[in-house]
C-alpha cells in the first residue's frame, strides 16, 4: 500500500530558485537576467512560477525594483544555501579527495595587513589545508566565486549568511615618533593644523571623527588620501601625515615602533569594521571550523554574533 512517505517530494524547479536568489540578491529582474544569461521575461515568468507553486507572493514588484516580501525574506534564508551545497558538492564529485582546499577572500587591508603575516601559522598547525586567498573589496557570491569564508570590511547587513564579527577593534590616530617630536597633540583641535592623511575607505574618517569631539572638518586639504588603508598606514609611517586607522591593521607597524598611537585614551574610537562572513551551511565543513577556531585563538577573543 502506498502512503504519504513514498510520495515523492515536490521540489520547485532548479532555475525559478536560481532566479529568485539572484533577482533577492539585486533587487532587479534585469540585473539577475543579466547574471543568468536570460531575458528579463524569462526571470519573471521562473519567479511567477515559483509563487504560485508556493502560493505566496515573495516580492513587492515596483517602478525602481523588486523588495522581498516577509515570507521571501523568510525563504531566502532557508534556501540560500541550497544552491551552494549542490554546487559544493558538483566540485567535491569532480575533484581528487584527498585535497581540502580553504578558499578564502578578504577586504585587501586585512588580508595583507593582519592575515598574511599569521598564515604560515595557520598552515604549521593544518598542514592538510591548503589555502587559497583573494583580495578586494567585492562581497563575492559564494556559490559562483568558490569561497568558503568572506572576510568583509563594512557595516554587518548581511541577513542571508552567518556573520562573525571581529571584536574590540579600534581606530586611532597613529603617526611616526619624528613627526610626533615635530607636532605634538595634546587634545583633538592640535591636529586641526597638521598634516593629515585620508583614509577614504574606512568606517570612521576624519570628518565624523572630528565631530565626535566637537570641532568642524579642518580647512586644510589632507596631505594625501587613499582608498586602502595599508597605502595610509604606510605613508603615515614615513611621517607623511597624521593617520587615523584601525590599530588590529596597524599592529606590526605599533610593533615596530614605526608608528606610536596619539593620546590612546582620549582620541581613539571602538569600531565593528571585519567581520567573517559565510553560508550557513559552511560552518559544517571541517577545514572552516578549524579556521574559524584558528581565528579566535589568533585574535584572542571570541567573536560578536
Amino acid at each position: 500500500m502506498r502512503t504519504d512517505a513514498d510520495a515523492p517530494l515536490i521540489l520547485p524547479p532548479l532555475k525559478a530558485i536560481q532566479a529568485f536568489e539572484q533577482t533577492a540578491r539585486f533587487s532587479n529582474v534585469a540585473r539577475a537576467a543579466e547574471v543568468l544569461d536570460l531575458t528579463p521575461s524569462a526571470v519573471s515568468h521562473q519567479l511567477a512560477k515559483l509563487e504560485a507553486m508556493i502560493g505566496r507572493q515573495l516580492f513587492v514588484r515596483a517602478a525602481r525594483g523588486v523588495t522581498l516580501t516577509p515570507v521571501g525574506e523568510q525563504y531566502l534564508k532557508e534556501v540560500s544555501g541550497v544552491l551552494h551545497s549542490l554546487a559544493v558538492a558538483t566540485e567535491r564529485a569532480a575533484s581528487d579527495v584527498s585535497l581540502d582546499c580553504l578558499r578564502l577572500h578578504s577586504a585587501p587591508s586585512f588580508g595583507l595587513l593582519w592575515l598574511m603575516p599569521r598564515l604560515e601559522a595557520f598552515r604549521a598547525s593544518n598542514p592538510d589545508i591548503q589555502i587559497n586567498l583573494s583580495c578586494s573589496y567585492e562581497s563575492l557570491h559564494f556559490s559562483r566565486d568558490k569561497i568558503d569564508v568572506d572576510i568583509r570590511h563594512g557595516t554587518a547587513n548581511w541577513p542571508s549568511y552567518e556573520v562573525r564579527t571581529v571584536q574590540n577593534e579600534t581606530f586611532a590616530v597613529l603617526a611616526s615618533p619624528k613627526l610626533l617630536a615635530q607636532c605634538p597633540i595634546r587634545s583633538a583641535s592640535d591636529l586641526l593644523d597638521c598634516d593629515l592623511v585620508l583614509s577614504e575607505a574606512t568606517l570612521l574618517k576624519w570628518p565624523q571623527w572630528f565631530a565626535q569631539h566637537g570641532l568642524a572638518r579642518p580647512e586644510k586639504p589632507y596631505a594625501l588620501s587613499f582608498d586602502r588603508s595599508y597605502m595610509s598606514l604606510e605613508a603615515a609611517s614615513h611621517g607623511l601625515g597624521f593617520a587615523l586607522e584601525s590599530t588590529l591593521l596597524a599592529k606590526k607597524y605599533l610593533a615596530a615602533g614605526s608608528l606610536v598611537e596619539v593620546a590612546p585614551e582620549a582620541l581613539s574610537a571602538p569600531v565593528a569594521a571585519h567581520h567573517l562572513v559565510f553560508p550557513k551551511a559552511h560552518s559544517s565543513f571541517p577545514r572552516v571550523r578549524r579556521f574559524l577556531e584558528w581565528m579566535e585563538s589568533e585574535l584572542g577573543q571570541g567573536f560578536a554574533y
